[in-house]
């Protein structure tokens, strides 16, 4: 049975938290980790009338609990927030005079940028803490173990004496941490991890990231915009490969001229600190490199933080890669324990699809059931331009015999790109050649993050292409990209010449 709440919501500090009694079940349910599938999820049981307990050891650099998880406090809200600072200093040094504005002796103060993000995190975490309070869900601030199907083990912060507590339903949701690459050993003063590389107070003259996946991309997107010669060594031989081809060659053009420089095929063998600098050593296809450095950033992956997460009599299920091994309704091997987010290889790393679970999960539990799409999850870099897509490529598509049809838009044909001088990047839209249906959208354009939502919504709804060609948009906008990669299915563009055919591959 679904119990109301019947006291306020407390906070609590683990050391003040005793055993109860073993069949005692205070909770129906206990959310492990506040990072944004387990803050979600929090929230929506505890509307849904569920005795809602969340435990997170998060900390702020003073030490101080802070919900929100790495999203928040060392990932993409915090490079997004860094990379609109540097894109202002960037446009203010590149590109302002074009508008007949003129600036001169412009400077940057790193420390004023990292607090500044610092506030916006801090701010961001106390209004989750306030959304528990009015939403009755309470708070532990501590580490967390599952013991077993109904049993959890607080441990305290400061290593006092660990408790345990019981609920009928319990949710894992204790995120991703970066992997460690034992070639490059992280010090976080010459060799940083992703947290560390947020948190720089100086720009590096010459900056090496390991890996140019996502969020390689990101961190090298805000130190170059800030003045870093920025380097990246990729090991594998294609760039952005998740992404449609069409997509990552315009990408790779653009970061390019941006001064990016993009290594593939670079597998670096050891990266060595000494006289104040990193010397790391790579091979590619031509043999062995060395390269000198002031700094490195090691960002190769995120891993499942299911170390000390589970005691092995609890007997969870793991996969190969320590995934927690859940089914297509997140539920784990044990009843009534559900696993979510970052934990689980059920869907992509996206703090979106983890918020999703999180409701999903939630929703189960009280009864109510609407499953989730993970076909239509959309993918964003925060890079600038961004990129976004949702659904299949067109190299996965003709793959497996599909027959499609292609538009293509380009953003310097878009009145409102060209007005804001955001003329780089396009829209693709992929449709099936019989039944128009949408199969795929891949973006690369500033705010390319928000023109997906529109796909989203239209394939959610199994809309055609000729849906998008007739549903009128705002003129002039950035939206109208889209609405014109839809009319190019047909080869009816109004801002571009008509091409002999729209069925011709990227």
């Amino acid at each position: 049975m679904i119990k109301k709440p019947t006291q306020s919501p407390r906070r609590y500090a683990a050391d003040n938290v005793r055993a109860s009694a073993p069949k005692q079940r205070p909770y129906d349910v206990i959310v492990i980790g506040a990072g944004p599938a387990g803050y979600a999820s929090a929230i929506r049981c505890a509307q849904l009338g569920l005795k809602t307990l969340c435990i997170d050891s998060g900390c702020n650099k003073k030490g101080q609990s802070c919900f929100g998880g790495s999203h928040l406090n060392a990932g993409c809200i915090a490079s997004m927030t860094l990379l609109e600072s540097a894109k202002i200093y960037h446009l203010l040094h590149h590109g302002i005079n074009k508008h007949g504005i003129h600036a001169d002796n412009i400077s940057v103060s790193i420390r004023q940028l990292i607090q500044r993000k610092d506030h916006i995190i801090d701010k961001l975490s106390q209004n989750i803490a306030e959304l528990f309070v009015q939403n009755n869900v309470d708070s532990i601030h501590a580490k967390a173990k599952l013991i077993n199907a109904r049993s959890v083990e607080i441990i305290p912060i400061d290593g006092s004496t660990p408790s345990i507590i019981e609920a009928e339903y319990i949710i894992l949701a204790a995120g991703a941490s970066p992997i460690e690459l034992p070639c490059a050993p992280v010090d976080n003063e010459f060799i940083l991890d992703v947290g560390a590389a947020l948190n720089l107070t100086t720009i590096p003259k010459r900056l090496a990231i390991i890996g140019a996946g996502i969020v390689g991309l990101e961190l090298a997107s805000i130190w170059s915009r800030l003045g870093s010669e920025t380097i990246l060594l990729e090991a594998q031989e294609t760039f952005l490969n998740l992404t449609d081809q069409h997509i990552s060659r315009e990408a790779y053009r653009i970061f390019s001229e941006q001064g990016l420089e993009l290594r593939l095929g670079a597998r670096v063998i050891s990266a060595k600190k000494g006289n104040k600098k990193v010397t790391v050593e790579y091979l590619d296809q031509e043999g062995a490199h060395a390269l000198r450095v002031d700094k490195l950033i090691v960002a190769i992956g995120r891993k499942p933080n299911t170390e000390n997460l589970v005691a092995v009599e609890a007997n969870l299920l793991l996969d190969e890669n320590d995934y927690v091994h859940v089914d297509e309704n997140s539920r784990t091997n044990l009843p009534g324990v559900y696993a979510i987010g970052d934990l689980t290889q059920l869907g992509p790393m996206l703090a979106h699809k983890g918020i999703e679970e999180g409701v999903f999960v939630a929703e189960q539990i009280a009864g109510l059931y609407t499953p989730i799409n993970y076909d239509k999850i959309p993918n964003v870099i925060y890079t600038d331009p961004e990129i976004a897509w949702v659904g299949q490529t067109e190299q996965t598509l003709k793959s497996i015999g599909e027959n499609i049809n292609i538009g293509i838009f380009p953003l310097n044909a878009n009145v409102r790109a060209q007005a804001l001088g955001k003329t780089e990047g396009l829209v693709k839209i992929i449709a099936h050649a019989e039944n128009d249906t949408i199969l795929g959208v891949h973006i690369i354009a500033d705010q390319a993050s928000d023109l997906i939502a529109e796909a989203i919504l239209a394939m959610e709804f199994s809309a055609s292409s000729e849906d998008l060609a007739r549903t009128i948009h705002a003129h002039p906008s950035l939206s109208e990209a889209v609405h014109e990669a839809a009319l190019a299915l047909k080869n009816r563009t109004l801002h571009l010449p008509p091409v002999r055919s729209s069925t011709r591959a990227s």
